[in-house]
């Protein structure tokens, strides 16, 4: 029974990624935003909201370890994993604000929140993020989206078409359903994947870092590749680099504001195992490859390859490691 709810699940993801990407791009030719910024605002604010959930209720229920640990594997796949994918599906153009803004700021959060983590000193062999780290990495969420929305409003949309009142709410309500169905199906997928990865024998190390990371970020996934195949490279883009912002600065700012203990990186279902340096680095390391790799304002299908080799080569790292 688990293969019919796996498939429906799958089925429940495409149509409602569907959904919420031609709602997202009615809102930006209603009100004149940038395909980019209703990628990262609307669309990666959404699709982050699983792991913004996860987070805080582990966080609440005394289980803050996780919350670094999914947060970079998280980030890691979404650039490696999902933008790799969704440069082999269709080459992803990237805007010259993009290069001077939005990928650089994904870059700075990524490096601060390794620095926030080891007290920039990288002594103590132990990473943290504590209540003062958290409040700086809110700080940085705020000046991301004060940026984002203030930048869109001045960036020309591709499209003169006329959007009416009707139509807006309408796309509003797709944004709204579309999200709501993908964070369910999303979920459901993962349970019942696991469910079979453990009747099938499949390692636990396998399960834990590849599965529960795929799983949580499938709402990107599944929002990228549509926007991709739909020829709205910027908008996938967008979901890509907010989801990222948001997942370090949003999330981890959340859950140590709530934690009763800095938080400790630890990845979800092996909670021994704590998340190093090198993991820190491979996630910045993903931050900074986007930005090498837009040869002439655009992703190709080459970065796109060596982007998701780059996600195969991590995960037979950490399942070597942990095996």
């Amino acid at each position: 029974m688990e293969y019919v709810y796996l498939l429906l699940s799958l089925v429940a993801i495409v149509f409602s990624a569907d959904w919420l990407v031609a709602g997202a791009v009615t809102i930006a030719k209603r009100f004149k935003i940038s395909d980019f910024v209703i990628g990262a605002v609307i669309v990666g604010v959404g699709t982050s909201f699983p792991e913004l959930v996860a987070s805080s209720i582990g966080t609440i229920g005394g289980e803050s370890d996780i919350a670094i640990g999914n947060v970079i594997g998280s980030n890691i796949f979404n650039v490696f994993g999902i933008l790799g994918l969704t440069a082999l599906v269709m080459p992803v153009a990237v805007s010259r604000e993009n290069r001077r803004f939005d990928l650089p700021f994904g870059i700075f959060v990524s490096v601060l929140t390794m620095l926030l983590a080891y007290n920039f000193t990288f002594r103590s062999t132990k990473a943290e993020i504590d209540y003062i780290d958290g409040l700086l990495l809110l700080a940085c969420f705020a000046t991301f989206m004060y940026f984002s929305l203030k930048g869109g409003k001045q960036t020309k949309t591709t499209s003169n078409e006329v959007i009416s009142n009707k139509q807006l709410a309408f796309g509003i309500c797709k944004v709204v359903a579309g999200l709501g169905i993908l964070i369910v199906a999303s979920r459901f997928f993962l349970d019942n994947a696991i469910v079979i990865a453990t009747q099938w024998g499949v390692n636990k190390a396998f399960i834990a870092i590849t599965l529960v990371a795929c799983g949580t970020s499938l709402p990107e996934l599944a929002a990228s590749v549509v926007a991709a195949a739909k020829k709205n490279t910027q908008l996938a883009l967008g979901n890509i680099i907010g989801s990222n912002i948001f997942n370090l600065s949003l999330i981890l700012g959340i859950s140590s504001q709530i934690a009763a203990t800095p938080l400790s990186p630890k990845i979800e279902m092996l909670s021994s195992v704590d998340i190093g340096w090198i993991d820190f680095s491979v996630m910045i390391f993903a931050a900074v490859v986007p930005l090498i790799l837009c040869y002439k304002g655009k992703l190709n299908r080459w970065a796109g390859a060596f982007m998701f080799l780059c996600f195969v080569a991590y995960n037979f790292y950490l399942i070597y490691t942990q095996a």
